[in-house]
């Protein structure tokens, strides 16, 4: 335990050393938000709501959205990938902790960072020019951050499960833009899924991928309830030992692939 705490201490001081990569991202956020709630304006043509979901909430779920971006590492990593390449896999293979322990106390710290200053100040800047939606009740907040805690790990689970492919094939990175782009889209970031034909959030809701961000940003707008967001919640915890098993399982194949190959 010791171990990760480290991992995670070391890396959440390098993420915020680099202030001004943070700077620069938390401006390039706000910047593509800005847009999208103007394509989002733009779609709305006027109507008041659509699906149950009104403008005002519309523009909200592109500032969460927004927000969770590098929280969640939305667009994909290859850290994971670049160490079976260049052979620094070896190292962490010999770590008191698991190559999957290792790389989440990295993710740790590198998400708090990351949530702070391209999250939460990122919805405070965007409130100054729209009227962002907020939680009305403590118990509210409650469910936004265990579901954010939800969501983070499935995130993580996804991305180290596309980077596990580095075992089978010289060149994984085409897959894991593939892998992330359609993560990305069918995780309501792209759109929200309520906005999207009923088909396709059928279709969406049999993958892990809303449990990644759409439903802790419904959960933030008030949009989930009751109910649902039990249903919503149950849902990520499924999703999230679902996935861990079946990195745990893959990474062993891959672990035993390395060895046979001589490392």
């Amino acid at each position: 335990m010791r171990y990760i705490w480290q991992l995670v201490k070391n890396s959440f001081r390098m993420q915020a050393t680099y202030r001004t990569a943070l700077l620069a991202g938390l401006l390039t956020n706000l910047f593509f938000g800005f847009l999208r709630a103007a394509v989002m304006l733009a779609l709305y043509q006027g109507q008041t709501s659509v699906n149950g979901m009104s403008i005002g909430t519309a523009v909200s779920y592109v500032a969460v959205s927004q927000g969770l971006i590098a929280f969640l590492t939305i667009f994909g990593y290859f850290d994971v990938m670049r160490s079976v390449y260049s052979g620094d896999v070896a190292a962490d293979l010999i770590r008191p902790a698991s190559l999957f322990t290792t790389w989440m106390g990295r993710d740790i710290g590198r998400s708090i960072v990351n949530l702070i200053v391209r999250g939460v100040l990122l919805m405070a800047i965007f409130s100054f020019f729209f009227d962002v939606v907020l939680p009305t009740s403590l118990l509210q907040w409650v469910w936004i951050g265990f579901s954010l805690l939800l969501a983070w790990g499935i995130s993580f689970c996804w991305r180290f499960l596309v980077n596990l492919a580095s075992f089978w094939t010289p060149d994984a990175t085409g897959v894991g833009r593939m892998a992330f782009a359609l993560s990305q889209l069918m995780c309501g970031f792209i759109l929200p899924l309520r906005l999207l034909p009923d088909w396709f959030t059928h279709l969406a809701n049999f993958t892990p991928f809303p449990s990644m961000m759409n439903s802790p940003v419904e959960i933030y707008l008030g949009i989930l309830n009751g109910s649902q967001l039990f249903s919503a919640i149950f849902a990520q915890v499924l999703w999230l030992g679902l996935l861990y098993v079946v990195c745990r399982v893959v990474l062993a194949a891959g672990i035993k692939k390395l060895v046979i190959q001589g490392g």
